[in-house]
């Protein structure tokens, strides 16, 4: 299977987990699928009355200037490892 496979398939593995992660995880998922999916960063970062946006873009632009392939792949292996 290509990276690309994987990560479509981590993708929908995320949605099954038998458990809920912590935040902390969620907000690493979030950034590792945007950075495999996107790249880096881009926007203004929300407001600071928006704090899940804000935590969510700071936990995305943290990857800032990692390779689209290799948050693809720790994606995938965190998605593996959370799924057991």
């Amino acid at each position: 299977m290509s990276l690309q496979e994987q990560f479509t398939q981590a993708q929908a593995n995320s949605k099954n987990l038998s458990e809920r992660p912590d935040n902390m995880t969620l907000l690493k998922i979030y950034a590792l699928f945007k950075q495999g999916s996107t790249g880096d960063a881009t926007g203004d970062r929300p407001g600071m009355t928006d704090f899940v946006g804000r935590a969510k873009f700071d936990a995305w632009a943290g990857l800032k200037g990692t390779p689209q392939e290799t948050a693809m792949q720790q994606y995938i292996d965190l998605i593996n490892e959370l799924k057991g």
